[in-house]
């Protein structure tokens, strides 16, 4: 078997641990346990908790005292044996400490992925910028097969979900043990200070201004990912409260346009070496970031009928915005730190991004959703008007009884209140918002670009 191939193996195997749930867990949450929506989101966060500090000390280790592979081959059979126990949680608190658990064994394999790819690339002499992105895009292929395999034996509501990313996770930490060895670098003399014998020396990036703002632009950017994770699936479901929209393909296949997304990322993937050449590192990054203001930008005007092009064109865009940062700021760092940290600094990448950009920003967008962007709807003629109907109108009666619990009272009056997200202007801000960064990261981040840098990647 060719060292690509094995290689495209890990990539797959490794998204589709995560993919086999990820996208369904909400429907075992809801629909099978019926625990409520404050608590999902503290689930949900949980990945970005762990990304916090999992990924720095794994790195750490993987820097000075094991192996990669055996490190990785360990937390993927950890995390494995975890998803199993997982779906018996008996309650919400449970279910997240579970959760927790889960996510501190394979948040790390994120980044250990990319140094074990990178090592083993470098050491038979391959080009990294050329033969990484195409054996990465497998890693997406393996996401998508994951969900779709899921749906189709009929497990997204049930623990089965967990059993298949399980099973298929301990499965590759077996088959790491197979990968060529990557031993820690071991280059930190043993009379070094204490500091520096653990690996802590990749925490000095942030006394460097460059790095310390590629470190914060990561976290920002990190949360831009966070919003439309999030909250993209449940945009699209909830244009059902439009009478006119109600049976919409949008509506009734909301899952499979958002995966549209994932498939775009095939693509954009296999781009990255052509803009990487052709541009250098810090304009595919700002790319990446003008990218994200047209994805949220799209999703705000687009709707089922007329706009569906726009829903469409914007699952297409996240590809670019995606992996255009993700995979060129993770070979930013590969070209820019000391080989003795680079594992450690890879980490640092994923905390940042991941980690304290995936929990600012599912707490911030949370909270000003609720805060701003709920609106609060006591009569039926408010109500009807919004949502582009007449109050007589059958379809929306339906869907007032069913999805907003209420009914009409003799004086107009609803008999509970509905509250409905205004996505247009929600969109709009998280568009605003990567305006911004992207404006900001254009003037502050300073980055030259040269062909030698890129080329040097391989080396």
């Amino acid at each position: 078997m060719s060292l690509k191939l094995r290689l495209t193996i890990l990539s797959f195997l490794q998204f589709f641990v995560w993919g086999a749930w990820l996208i369904t867990m909400a429907n075992f949450w809801f629909g099978t346990k019926h625990w409520d929506g404050t608590q999902f989101g503290a689930v949900f966060g949980t990945m970005g908790i762990a990304s916090i500090f999992m990924p720095t000390i794994t790195g750490i280790i993987a820097d000075r005292w094991v192996n990669a592979e055996r490190i990785y081959s360990v937390l993927q059979i950890f995390y494995g044996i975890v998803l199993f126990i997982l779906p018996h949680s008996e309650t919400p608190d449970s279910f997240f400490y579970i959760m927790l658990l889960a996510m501190c064994f394979y948040m790390p394999t994120i980044a250990l992925t990319n140094s074990i790819s990178y090592t083993i690339l470098k050491n038979s002499h391959l080009d990294v910028v050329k033969d990484f992105p195409p054996i990465r895009v497998w890693g997406t292929v393996g996401f998508i097969v994951a969900m779709w395999i899921t749906n189709l034996t009929g497990n997204k509501a049930t623990e089965g979900q967990f059993y298949i990313g399980g099973a298929a996770a301990i499965l590759l930490g077996l088959y790491a043990l197979t990968l060529p060895k990557c031993p820690p670098q071991k280059l930190i003399d043993k009379n070094a200070p204490l500091s520096e014998q653990l690996g802590l020396n990749a925490f000095k990036l942030f006394g460097n201004f460059k790095m310390a703002l590629f470190f914060l632009f990561s976290m920002l950017l990190g949360a831009a990912l966070q919003l439309t994770n999030a909250y993209g699936d449940v945009f699209l479901s909830e244009f059902a409260n439009f009478p006119k929209y109600a049976n919409s393909i949008v509506v009734e296949k909301s899952t499979i346009i958002m995966s549209i997304s994932q498939i775009s990322e095939t693509l954009f993937i296999l781009a990255i070496p052509f803009f990487l050449r052709k541009f250098g590192i810090k304009k595919v990054m700002l790319i990446s970031m003008f990218a994200w203001v047209l994805r949220f930008g799209l999703f705000a005007f687009g709707d089922p009928v007329n706009g569906l092009w726009m829903i469409i064109l914007s699952c297409v865009v996240y590809g670019m915005a995606f992996d255009f940062f993700n995979i060129s700021g993770s070979l930013f760092v590969e070209t820019t730190t000391d080989k003795k940290i680079r594992s450690s600094a890879q980490g640092l990448f994923m905390m940042m991004t991941n980690g304290f950009g995936a929990v600012l920003g599912s707490y911030i967008a949370g909270w000003a959703i609720d805060k701003f962007f709920t609106m609060k709807f006591t009569t039926v003629s408010e109500l009807s008007n919004y949502l582009e109907t007449t109050p007589d109108n059958s379809t929306f009666l339906s869907i007032l009884k069913n999805s907003f619990n209420s009914a009409v009272n003799p004086d107009g009056t609803l008999s509970n209140i509905v509250f409905v997200k205004d996505w247009n202007h929600i969109w709009l801000y998280f568009a605003a918002y990567s305006l911004v960064i992207a404006i900001l990261f254009g003037l502050f981040f300073r980055h030259k670009h040269s062909i030698a840098d890129v080329e040097n990647i391989r080396h």
